[in-house]
């Protein structure tokens, strides 16, 4: 149980402070005016998203319905958390990194109802505008992918044990030569 603690401890803390951080930052640097990075490859546009990913809504003050979606969800990370094995580090990470920014956008949706801070595009696709988004956004998201290979691992990981418990059931001993039977 250390482990899985300081896994998500270390997680949590590093993707909440920079989430933070460089929401303040946007707050400040980016109201008068828009940048970029990069040469222009990433933008960096102040956005208030009172919705949910992309700018889902349901209504107009749509928080008061995300505030308890995600802390359904949370519950429901607390006990993936909980039910996953110590060595499983990477479903231990990826838990860790969903929690985190799921926690930095509720944040934000608790204290105001602006909306949660991005900053970070809209990015040109060439064939779409990549909506504006966060650290936090980022955590959730890379922590979704991991979760998702994190399970499927534990799918093909058990289809081989199955296969070797089937394997095994079919193995028939050979009987002992003769000169090994009698005495």
């Amino acid at each position: 149980m250390r482990t899985k603690l300081a896994i998500l401890g270390v997680t949590a803390s590093t993707v909440l402070a920079l989430d933070f951080w460089t929401k303040r930052w946007a707050l400040e640097a980016l109201v008068a005016r828009s940048s970029e990075l990069f040469g222009g490859l990433i933008p960096l546009t102040l956005a208030f998203n009172k919705g949910a990913a992309f700018g889902l809504r349901v209504g107009e003050d749509s928080r008061w319905l995300f505030i308890p979606i995600t802390l359904v969800a949370l519950v429901l990370l607390a006990m993936l958390f909980k039910q996953a094995h110590a060595d499983d580090r990477l479903r231990i990470f990826a838990i860790s990194l969903v929690v985190s920014g799921a926690l930095g956008n509720l944040y934000d949706r608790v204290r105001w109802d602006r909306g949660v801070v991005d900053f970070i595009g809209p990015l040109d696709l060439g064939f779409w505008h990549f909506p504006i988004f966060n650290v936090a956004d980022i955590a959730i998201t890379c922590g979704a992918v991991l979760l998702a290979i994190s399970f499927w691992l534990e799918e093909q990981e058990e289809k081989r044990a199955l296969e070797g418990t089937d394997a095994d059931a079919d193995y028939v001993p050979a009987a002992p030569a003769p000169e090994e039977a009698g005495g």
